[in-house]
């Protein structure tokens, strides 16, 4: 990292390892097969962030698979091959200056029950306090500037997002709590999965903890306010 300030290269050696564990994680889990999906990460604050590079496999990644990444879309360190689905980090960070982290995965069971038509529901309780909401977007190419501007149009609703025959793009503050996010709403397709083959199409999560959950953290931002 010759090319960005020594206190800068420090932050993004720290990010650099958290996308390190979750790529390693997302494919030990099964969320990703091969070179499939994509990760990167902001040091908070700054217009620089990481992101895997062209054809790098998630589950073994090393510190010269990443490129480094200003927001005006410039490589500025790294490998000089980011990922092709850079425009859609590049729009989901302006879009959401508040995230610090973007995970792109091609989780099969979510992508599979969104393409027949079945709404991925919440049932346990990890699955609402992670998800919470799921935005869809249709089939767009990949790479393109229309995958990324629906991608980055969608997380201004909500955190997870289905791109349509594609994958998920899911972001979060942190490294680890997108990936939580990520884990859980592929969990969430896999229960919907099985309670459709049991023959149910209606069990979620009781309302009512979601609600405790939104009551609590109004409480916490209030709090922070003052």
């Amino acid at each position: 990292m010759g090319r960005i300030d020594l206190g800068m290269a420090s932050s993004m050696s720290q990010v650099i390892e958290q996308l390190q564990w979750a790529g390693h994680k997302a494919g030990s889990s099964g969320l990703v097969l091969g070179s499939g999906g994509n990760l990167s990460g902001r040091v908070p604050g700054s217009d620089v962030f990481a992101v895997t590079g062209s054809g790098t496999w998630l589950d073994d990644l090393g510190v010269d698979d990443f490129s480094i990444v200003r927001l005006d879309g410039a490589v500025v360190d790294g490998n000089p091959h980011p990922s092709s689905e850079l425009k859609l980090h590049l729009a989901s960070y302006h879009a959401r200056p508040d995230i610090n982290a973007i995970i792109h995965l091609h989780p099969q069971s979510s992508v599979l029950l969104d393409a027949l038509g079945h709404r991925i529901r919440l049932i346990t309780i990890d699955h609402v306090y992670y998800v919470r909401d799921i935005v869809t977007t249709k089939w767009l190419p990949s790479g393109s500037a229309e995958l990324a501007e629906a991608g980055a149009d969608a997380i201004k609703a909500a955190n997870v997002v289905i791109l349509g025959h594609h994958g998920c793009s899911v972001v979060a503050e942190t490294v680890e709590l997108a990936y939580k996010r990520a884990a859980n709403l592929e969990e969430a397709a896999l229960a919907t999965y099985r309670a459709l083959t049991l023959g149910n199409s209606d069990a979620e999560c009781p309302s009512e903890y979601r609600r405790l959950l939104d009551k609590r953290e109004s409480s916490v931002r209030l709090r922070s306010s003052h």
